[in-house]
């Protein structure tokens, strides 16, 4: 056997089975993994087809962030003759020689090497950087697709309230974040890493919600002036939560969080989405907020018969709509004396 590749490499062992981790040159991701191909059925393949529409994303994700990308290790069986010489000083150091005939297949990672390599058509240079690749020994088909199964079965997506928080690339949700830093009853009640809260949690709102609700207000990707949408929007949420009483009395401790879940809308999603067409309607048409002093006549409660046909049902259930996003607001540009527009007005009308 006359060996062609050789790779440094660290050998490790999992389940009894020996493993070699290296590092690839970019621009030899190409030569080394075959593409399996997507019309084989997928029971005589060991991966799943590749989705283009992930690529473009993927790359511009490269691209954007020369400086400061990060992609994980691909995963990859061997299937060939190799041997691991060790180095003399630890055993579990050498070089992993591969027969040249060998086939290397991608167990997971296909996406991220199909990223690599449309990145590298644009900017050549990548090609000379690295990524770690974790070698196994091919033992046949089966036990390639047991496992991708078993590197994809316990893969658990972040909430959007965690990566948002920890994304600082984002500039929009950098602004919200600096929202909720700079207001003491959202830095507290504002839970940054769940996308969903338990009627026992300590908070009151997600970040991902919270991030849905500013979306509405200003568009993400409108070219926006940064210090004066976070001046507004600041002085926005300052002004609704100051003027909502529950709110005040469950900071002084008058109301607990329980009875404030339960018996008023202030914590629904629905109601937050209504804060953020709410604060769209003065950030276009340049309102002064003092109007939002209007806002403390407004009965929350979920017993308030003018919730009825907006956001509950006849039969007490929450909607959690567009429509009833609209017709919520609708109610409280009422009380607050504002017009409503033709298209509210529309809606307005299914709700006598």
């Amino acid at each position: 056997m006359s060996f062609n590749y050789n790779f440094p490499a660290v050998r490790g062992v999992q389940a009894k089975r020996e493993y070699y981790i290296t590092m690839i040159p970019i621009k030899l991701l190409n030569k080394l993994f075959i593409n399996e191909d997507e019309y084989i059925s997928p029971e005589y393949r060991a991966q799943r087809c590749i989705n283009e529409t992930r690529i473009p994303e993927m790359k511009n994700y490269i691209l954007n962030n020369l400086e400061n990308y990060v992609f994980s290790a691909l995963s990859a069986s061997i299937d060939g003759e190799f041997v691991f010489k060790t180095d003399n000083k630890d055993e579990n150091i050498g070089i992993l020689e591969v027969d040249m005939q060998a086939v290397f297949l991608i167990n997971d990672g296909q996406h991220r090497k199909a990223a690599l390599e449309a990145a590298l058509k644009e900017k050549p240079e990548l090609g000379d950087e690295t990524i770690s690749i974790v070698f196994f020994k091919d033992e046949g088909l089966k036990r390639s697709q047991q496992m991708f199964a078993d590197l994809n079965k316990h893969a658990v997506k972040s909430t959007m309230s965690l990566s948002t928080l920890y994304d600082d690339r984002d500039e929009f949700a950098n602004i919200v974040k600096y929202i909720i830093a700079n207001n003491q009853f959202l830095n507290k009640y504002v839970d940054k890493e769940k996308d969903t809260l338990g009627k026992n949690s300590m908070k009151l709102f997600t970040l991902a919600n919270f991030l849905r609700a500013n979306k509405r207000i200003i568009k993400e990707n409108e070219n926006i002036n940064i210090e004066k949408t976070k001046a507004f929007l600041l002085s926005y949420w300052n002004a609704l939560i100051n003027n909502i009483e529950e709110f005040k009395m469950l900071q002084e401790k008058q109301l607990y969080k329980c009875d404030l879940r339960e018996d008023y809308i202030l914590t629904l999603s629905v109601t937050l989405q209504i804060f953020g067409r709410l604060g769209k309607f003065f950030y276009e048409e340049k309102l002064d907020l003092k109007l939002l002093n209007g806002i403390r006549k407004i009965d929350w409660s979920r017993a308030n018969i003018e919730w009825q046909k907006r956001i509950i049902k006849d039969n007490g259930k929450i909607q959690n709509n567009e429509d009833a996003i609209i017709k919520g607001t609708n109610l409280i540009k009422q009380k607050l004396g504002i017009i409503l527009s033709r298209e509210e007005e529309v809606k307005e009308n299914e709700t006598k």
